[in-house]
């Protein structure tokens, strides 16, 4: 089985056609997923973020081409062995009713669960664990419902934590987080990916955050890669107007010399 720590789980796509019924959203995509380093996929509104994700996470059955894991095919591998090894939080789920925090975030341990087994100590100690880094260890026993949509995001990254998976695919996490919440967040994937060795793939739409902590960016437009690489080698102020239609000035981060995004004031069409 692999560890949380094997540098040989790998996630990588190639020649992805993408679409909805008989809707093309993404062609001819090749993506290599680096083990062990935080992902983020930018790009404009519509431009296929979600949905390149969800194929790497074997929700999207590709229209052509494959996704494969460690080796193997995603699409032909069980269920519970792709949930052992890949855990996905989408951008919304419903709120279970009179579900406890605690009782949500235990559910991230069904993967580890055989027919005939218990609940255990261990399965106990990592929910435990799994609430105390996303500070919601104080809400266990509320019902998620009465949380606001802050509280409830982070009790969902718990409830991911808690499967204890080597890959950590998210889409759009720091959705109904305050800006200090957010940067904690992100601040919790860094963690993860340097003292657990996690490999983390985030959908993001702040530029500058996903400047400061991805070690790798995938630029999707009109459906189509159209850069990939570190945002020190990427960001540029052309790319930046190609990509997002948006005049900008690229700057050093003063905290982590990483490129920061400045805008030009967009020129506003005349309406008198």
């Amino acid at each position: 089985m692999d560890s949380i720590m094997d540098g040989n789980l790998t996630l990588s796509a190639e020649n992805l056609t993408l679409g909805y019924g008989s809707k093309i959203i993404c062609e001819a995509l090749d993506v290599t997923i680096p083990t062990g380093k935080l992902t983020v996929i930018v790009g404009p509104n519509g431009c296929g973020k979600s949905t390149l994700l969800k194929s790497l996470c074997r929700l999207l059955t590709p229209k052509q081409g494959s996704v494969t894991l460690n080796g193997k095919q995603i699409q032909s591998m069980p269920s519970k062995e792709v949930a052992k090894r890949l855990g996905f939080l989408p951008q919304s789920s419903p709120t279970p009713e009179r579900m406890t925090v605690e009782e949500l975030v235990a559910r991230g341990r069904h993967a580890h669960q055989g027919l005939f087994s218990q609940w255990s100590i261990e399965d106990e100690q990592v929910v435990r664990q799994a609430m105390q880094v996303t500070r919601v260890e104080e809400f266990a026993e509320h019902t998620v419902d009465a949380l606001s949509g802050g509280q409830r995001q982070r009790v969902r990254i718990a409830m991911l934590l808690a499967q204890q998976t080597p890959i950590l695919m998210l889409d759009e996490p720091t959705t109904y987080l305050d800006i200090s919440h957010q940067l904690e967040l992100l601040e919790l994937f860094k963690m993860l990916k340097q003292r657990r060795g996690n490999t983390i793939v985030a959908v993001l739409h702040d530029l500058n955050q996903a400047c400061r902590y991805a070690d790798n960016l995938i630029v999707l437009s009109g459906g189509k890669i159209v850069a990939q690489g570190s945002p020190e080698d990427l960001m540029t102020e052309s790319l930046v107007k190609q990509v997002f239609g948006l005049d900008s000035l690229i700057i050093l981060d003063p905290v982590t010399s990483s490129p920061m995004i400045v805008p030009k004031a967009p020129l506003i069409p005349n309406m008198v």
